[in-house]
């Protein structure tokens, strides 16, 4: 059995492979937050199966859980019409990204920037030497184009790809996503896609590449509970790939019991609740409606911004003139291909958004008697 890349994590620790600490929202421990809107989680919550699920499972917590997630993978299986052998379970969707990078241990890797930091930071410690980007602009709305089917290459070894993309939200368009799709394969590019936040688009279905599984052994989709059911703090991942033998080796990065048994019941009872999912996808089509229109009213740019967030520009200063008023907002400037002054606001519920958003016009609104500008 190989070693685990936590192994090898602790091995590379303070040399020249560790990567810099990186940021994420979420960090509501640093100071007295009223409402986070860093993190974008269903506005309600957890939903009420899961809740009397996770009691149960205390009841549990002497015995260890199950190591292969059986239960859990069978339940996928159904709710994705997948083969429970094409399914693999994590803590979270970042262990897979980890786990992907080190069973791979691509010598070349093409990430888009501005994108989640974690894809870089697991395939540099994995050994890649060569990270290519390809830039999504402000000038063309961090738009995704057709050039990036040229650095599909057949060098290539390993493509990271979030969709819709974190922190802009802005979706591949479906044809050129096909294209991406059938180019990996004519290359031999594994092609990880990250659909965490597929599930909260208003058409899913249109948007995941669930039915080229089949016969694609370089498509490998990561997906998680985190997003659609409110479950960061339980860490529950999940990943599908018709190629058996690289998910057996994934798996075998992986440490043992790394699911636990109140994760797996959670995830099989979210899975059981159908109204849940209907009833967060009306809310968050309603509220990113309002939030597009009002920041529209307000004047706010504002980019993307597919899924339960908006990616937007506004004041350099606006993260810490949230903070005071006890709105805990995501500062994007740490994301690779963005500066100061480009942040990130969950949609939540309309008493919390009519509050996020008087805050921002009355900053704005300041900004503009005081001659400043807002972007």
């Amino acid at each position: 059995m190989q070693e685990s890349y936590y192994v090898i994590f602790i091995k590379r620790a303070g040399k020249e492979e560790a990567m810099q600490k990186q940021i994420h929202g979420g960090d509501i421990y640093s100071s007295h937050y009223q409402m986070d809107f860093s993190t974008s989680i269903s506005p309600l919550g957890v939903p009420d199966t899961v809740r009397k699920a996770y009691l149960e499972a205390v009841l549990t917590l002497h015995q260890y859980p199950d190591v292969e997630c059986r239960e859990l993978r069978q339940a996928l299986s159904e709710h994705y019409s997948v083969p429970k052998d094409w399914l693999i379970c994590s803590s979270g969707a970042a262990e897979l990204i980890y786990a992907i990078a080190f069973a791979k241990r691509p010598r070349t890797a093409l990430l888009l920037e501005p994108s989640f930091s974690e894809y870089e930071t697991a395939v540099r410690l994995s050994g890649c030497q060569d990270v290519r980007f390809y830039t999504c602009r402000e000038e063309t709305g961090f738009l995704v184009g057709t050039d990036l089917l040229e650095m599909i290459t057949d060098d290539l070894d390993i493509f990271f790809l979030c969709n819709p993309n974190n922190p802009t939200g802005v979706l591949v368009p479906q044809e050129l996503m096909l294209e991406i799709v059938l180019r990996c394969k004519q290359k031999n590019v594994l092609l990880v896609l990250d659909e965490c936040y597929v599930g909260l688009l208003r058409q899913p279905k249109q948007v995941t590449m669930l039915r080229q599984i089949g016969g694609n052994e370089n498509l490998f989709l990561i997906n998680a509970f985190t997003k659609m059911y409110a479950m960061p703090s339980l860490r529950l991942g999940f990943g599908i790939s018709s190629d058996t033998v690289f998910l057996e080796k994934v798996r075998d990065l992986l440490q043992p019991w790394n699911v636990s048994g109140p994760a797996q019941a959670c995830g099989i009872a979210a899975l059981q609740d159908p109204g849940y999912v209907r009833r967060v996808r009306i809310c968050v089509r309603e509220e990113m409606t309002y939030l597009r229109e009002t920041f529209d009213r307000i004047g706010i740019t504002w980019y993307g911004s597919e899924g339960n967030f908006m990616f937007f520009k506004g004041p350099e200063d606006l993260f810490s003139r949230c903070g005071r008023e006890g709105i805990l907002i995501r500062d994007c400037s740490s994301y690779r291909g963005l500066g100061p002054g480009f942040f990130r606001v969950a949609a939540k519920t309309r008493r919390e958004n009519e509050k996020l958003c008087g805050i921002l016009e009355n900053i704005y609104h300041e900004n503009h008697r005081r001659g400043k500008p807002e972007d």
